[in-house]
């Protein structure tokens, strides 16, 4: 798989992806939930062949055939949710070649459209998913109404079903505890700031997914400008952030970064919970300009094999704790020493 996470897009030294989704139903069937499987295999079947056929990079993906191991690293790649992994019901993941778009069928909707790119490219994603929703309203009976628009499962995303995020690292918001006020500030303006994973995941490495709560009201592009808006003034913050706490403690903040990037780089165990702080450390060290063996790629590479379960694909095998942090530790200096 071709995972955006490697590559470097606009403000990429703050923001690492951009990604929107789109919520859609068929009008003709009951929501997921409530779907009996020879329904489940309908829906699935209908969204195949209208993606599928229409579109010549694109892949369908009978997800009820893999492992746990590989559901779970597309869980890390972010193209399907941990929810989609865990439900057993009939459902299917719709690719395209480059892992760009990704189309969730019967996760908590019948179709969640997905599209994701690296940096800050909002307008670009929002118009990725917008020419699939346009070929499925096209071909399907999408359910809408004149009132609430498109209806979706949770009532959160009634309106125009869209969640517009973008993954940050916000190291010097969190060291210096102005995040606090980041988060406070965010919660009242109608932004939801999560995980590395979405609702109810930590931010580890100090990683932050900032997106929208409203759906219903605005129409799309406002909720796409607000985000922007907001997530530019967090850019700005940390940007300043950094240069104060350098200017303040200069030797100390060197110190740091270096000690960091010197346990991730010889060290034979690393907790998953250790290692998303040092390659923390390693990302900022690397972007203000204080670590310079190494790039960005291989940052972004590291960040995703370091995953349990991508660790797991890439051994071939289920590993235990122990072993999943030994190799962790062996991943991560094949691909520092891979020139």
């Amino acid at each position: 798989m071709k995972n955006i996470i490697f590559n470097l897009g606009p403000e990429s030294d703050v923001i690492i992806s951009s990604r929107i989704r789109l919520a859609r139903n068929l009008r003709d069937f009951p929501f997921p939930l409530k779907m009996n499987p020879k329904q489940s295999e309908e829906v699935l079947e209908s969204i195949k062949e209208v993606l599928v056929n229409n579109y010549q990079d694109m892949n369908f993906i009978n997800v009820n055939e893999l492992s746990e191991v590989e559901l779970f690293s597309m869980v890390e790649m972010h193209l399907i949710s941990p929810e989609f992994a865990m439900s057993k019901k009939p459902k299917g993941l719709i690719l395209s070649d480059t892992d760009i778009i990704s189309i969730m069928v019967n996760e908590e909707d019948h179709i969640r459209i997905q599209a994701l790119a690296s940096g800050f490219q909002l307008e670009n994603v929002w118009k990725m998913c917008l020419n699939i929703d346009n070929s499925l309203e096209e071909k399907l009976d999408i359910a809408f109404s004149d009132t609430f628009g498109y209806l979706t499962s949770c009532p959160t995303n009634v309106g125009t079903g869209m969640r517009v995020s973008t993954m940050l690292h916000l190291p010097a918001l969190v060291m210096s505890g102005y995040i606090n006020k980041i988060l406070e500030v965010c919660n009242k303006l109608g932004i939801a700031v999560r995980g590395l994973y979405g609702e109810n995941s930590k931010a580890h490495g100090n990683m932050f997914q900032i997106s929208n709560q409203v759906t219903l009201g605005l129409d799309e592009y406002e909720i796409v400008n607000n985000v922007k808006n907001i997530v530019k003034h967090i850019i700005d913050q940390e940007r300043i952030l950094r240069n104060e706490l350098y200017k303040q403690n200069p030797i100390i903040i060197e110190d740091k970064l270096s000690r960091s990037y010197g346990i991730f780089t010889n060290a034979k165990i690393l907790t998953s919970e250790e290692a998303f702080k040092l390659i923390s450390d390693v990302r900022l060290g690397l972007e203000m300009g204080i670590i310079k063996d190494i790039d960005m790629y291989k940052i972004n590479e590291i960040m995703l094999f370091m995953q349990s379960a991508n660790l797991q694909r890439l051994s071939g095998k289920k590993l235990s704790l122990q072993e999943i942090n030994i190799k962790r530790a062996e991943i991560v200096q094949k691909i520092i020493k891979n020139k």
